[in-house]
């Protein structure tokens, strides 16, 4: 079974990159390497292509002939989507179309979609369930919304078939120590957090603490990233069996406050490093919880590492002895 991954130089790319290749798969790893790494392609061959170029993307899909692709490549920084929206419509919306229409010229057409919780924007309802409006509030997110809904026209129009993965808040790192996050502006709370006890930063932003939520200070449903690779490889499998297009929610179903997560950084570093509350970030929902239970009954998806300490431990283990 041959899978070619795009943005598999990423930090959550590499980790599905990694379960293939100890799977079995035939993996090839297309990249610009413009945030990933060359040394976290652990299995299979890489390649440097921009799926700007359609003529390289056309050329690799006829070269290798996969069975499906898994989609990664993205740019994926909120606050930089404000400011810089057109590089988030070219990056993860257009250069995600000319992917799309090579595959369907060269006959192949199952797709895993790496979408985000970012596409329901401010939600009605806690946990949120995958038939939720979509309401993106940022130009990333609408990115995402924007390619979700072509897949569905393309599913109608080509016989096209993709399951798009909704993440909350990816965290953590390979438990082996092989792989981690190494992007070189972190904007993820965790990591901003073991950074700051490492002493890369001078403090560490809670932003905002008059949230209605129990301390004031905003829940998110952290997933720990070898959980979300493991439904990856899930979703493929079921993807190329049942021959159906689909749309699942990746997070535990419960959430941690900020000051819960920056409280059990000190506990796991052993370091009390300054903190700093200021103001809310426009945008930002107090609460942000996924209701998981359709991949879990569809996909039989069965999280490994639900634990907050766990999570943060793996992800400091990685912080300490980095590889790349």
């Amino acid at each position: 079974m041959k899978i070619l991954v795009t943005g598999g130089a990423g930090y959550i790319g590499s980790h599905v990159v990694k379960l293939l290749g100890k799977r079995g798969y035939e993996v090839l790893v297309i990249d610009n390497l413009s945030t990933g790494h060359k040394e976290a392609v652990l299995y299979g061959n890489l390649e440097i292509v921009d799926l700007a170029g359609k003529k390289e993307i056309n050329k690799v899909l006829k070269e290798f002939n996969p069975d499906a692709v898994m989609h990664f490549a993205a740019a994926i920084e909120v606050a930089e989507s404000v400011e810089n929206p057109a590089k988030y419509y070219r990056n993860n919306t257009v250069n995600t179309l000319n992917l799309l229409e090579s595959m369907v010229d060269n006959d192949i057409k199952n797709f895993i979609f790496s979408s985000t919780a970012a596409v329901y924007g401010m939600p009605e309802k806690v946990p949120v369930k995958e038939d939720s409006p979509l309401n993106p509030i940022n130009p990333y997110g609408q990115s995402k919304a924007f390619v979700e809904k072509i897949l569905n026209d393309f599913d109608k129009a080509y016989d096209f078939k993709y399951i798009s993965l909704r993440y909350f808040n990816v965290a953590g790192a390979d438990p082996e120590g092989e792989l981690g996050q190494s992007y070189q502006n972190a904007t993820h709370l965790i990591t901003r957090a073991l950074k700051t006890a490492k002493g890369e930063y001078e403090k560490l932003y809670i932003f905002g603490t008059d949230y209605p939520t129990s301390d004031g200070t905003a829940i998110r449903d952290y997933i720990h990233v070898m959980d979300l690779a493991e439904a990856h490889i899930l979703a493929l499998d079921y993807l190329l069996k049942e021959k159906k297009s689909d749309i699942f929610n990746l997070g535990y179903g419960h959430g941690y406050s900020v000051k819960e997560v920056v409280e059990t950084a000190k506990k796991v570093t052993g370091i009390d490093f300054p903190v700093e509350e200021t103001d809310r970030r426009p945008g930002d929902p107090a609460v942000l919880i996924a209701d998981s239970t359709k991949a879990k009954r569809v996909l039989n998806w069965k999280p490994k590492y639900d634990n907050l300490e766990f999570i943060i431990k793996t992800a400091w283990n990685w912080e300490l002895n980095k590889k790349f």
